[in-house]
């Protein structure tokens, strides 16, 4: 054998054990991603077991969901299926998180408002609009077929859209709101059957063009400020003095995060500050406040629960929020009474018609379920007044049981 044989045959045996070892190591590379994958899965399994749990989403501003009764009709149902996968969805470890990624991830690529929110500009958060297909002539409707029940004025206010109001801070492209179509339907039928209507666009429009913030950046309400615009404008409709702004002291808390940003998960959206107007010449002497859930009747003195301003919906700071049957009465005030049927976006004005007005009494159909035109031969109110967001009323399924 030459050397130029022993040269050919070495060349030919060492490429052998090259492509031996690099087979395994290709070998052994396929299986990485796969072995990563499942000590991620069974990390976070171990994780959610022994992660603590918690019944409330302070930043979601919602109940979350319990583990589902084990049984073998919800087995065999699909029934434990199902609620097993929101409660682990609910439950999921740093939920909010992900849930802020995915929101974030959803508005870097294009599609902003993909969580019925859109981010717009000057840190507000807006609803998108409701749909055409709503129930608002139904809605509407309804009150007014209640007029004909009773022998009391009846008055109609609704909020604006904040999207309408806050068009220049919407991003460049959004649905439509259609705010002016459902003011003007609303107003033909209420003129039709003799209900006043307050229309607040144009006020509302000039008030935010002076620089009025009227809508909470991070909540779908009026702010306060706001409240006491609509307030204005609805004591020149019934012809009564409104409190002048001087009367009230304004106390200030920052740190409020509203429904937009539970609903949005735009975490990074800074806080809105709320604002409690209060007349220091109301005192437990002559403020009562009962609110009845049911057969249960609990009374207080003031319109303010302060509690409320230490969490982060600060907003049932007015009236503790949503009850069936809310009632204030003012011993100063010289009016006589009011029955407001009504939804959140009256819990801030309540206060400032309590100054008009010796008694409030306000009825939310969502949890009101007696007859309100029993409530109002009983009350003998001088006023009747319906109070809701443009946006509540297009969807809400209560109001029609108004009787």
């Amino acid at each position: 054998m030459n050397g130029s044989e022993k040269t050919s045959k070495y060349r030919k045996y060492v490429p052998k054990y090259g492509v031996k070892n690099s087979d395994n190591r290709s070998a052994f590379g396929k299986y990485v991603p796969a072995f990563v994958f499942i000590v991620f899965i069974f990390g976070m399994a171990i994780w959610f077991i022994f992660s603590p749990k918690t019944d409330y989403s302070s930043s979601e501003k919602r109940y979350l969901q319990k583990f589902p009764e084990v049984s073998f009709e919800n087995v065999e149902s699909g029934k434990f299926g199902n609620d097993f996968e929101s409660y682990f969805a609910d439950h999921f470890p740093v939920r909010n998180l992900w849930v802020g990624l995915n929101a974030y991830y959803a508005l870097d690529t294009g599609n902003n408002g993909a969580g019925g929110v859109y981010n717009c500009s000057n840190g507000y958060l807006i609803n998108k609009p409701v749909s055409t297909d709503n129930k608002l002539s139904v809605n509407v409707k309804a009150v007014a077929d209640f007029k004909k029940s009773i022998d009391v004025p009846v008055t109609m206010m609704l909020a604006p859209s904040t999207g309408y109001i806050a068009d220049d801070v919407l991003p460049a492209v959004h649905d439509k709101y259609n705010d002016d179509m459902y003011f003007e339907d609303t107003a033909k039928t209420l003129f039709d059957n003799n209900i006043s209507f307050v229309d607040l666009r144009k006020p509302f429009k000039d008030a935010y063009a002076n620089g009025t913030q009227l809508y909470y950046k991070t909540d779908h309400h009026w702010t306060t400020v706001g409240s006491y615009t609509a307030y204005e404008q609805l004591c020149k409709q019934l012809g009564i003095s409104p409190a002048s702004k001087e009367k009230f002291s304004i106390e200030q808390y920052p740190g409020f995060y509203g429904t937009t940003y539970s609903t949005s998960c735009f975490w990074l959206t800074l806080p809105d500050t709320i604002e409690v107007w209060n007349n220091n010449a109301n005192t437990p002497e002559n403020i009562s406040v009962k609110i009845t859930e049911g057969n249960k009747t609990e009374e207080y003195n003031s319109m303010f629960f302060y509690d409320h301003i230490d969490e982060d919906d600060k907003y049932p700071v007015f009236l503790d929020g949503n009850h069936a049957l809310t009632e204030i009465t003012n011993s100063n005030a010289k009016g006589g009474t009011l029955v407001m049927i009504k939804d959140s976006f009256s819990h801030c004005l309540a206060p400032f018609l309590a100054e008009n007005y010796s008694k409030i009494i306000m009825v939310d159909m969502r949890y009101y379920k007696n007859s309100v035109s029993d409530l109002i031969k009983a009350e003998n109110p001088e006023q009747v007044l319906v109070v809701y967001g443009i946006d509540n009323i297009a969807t809400d399924t209560d109001i029609v049981w108004l009787k």
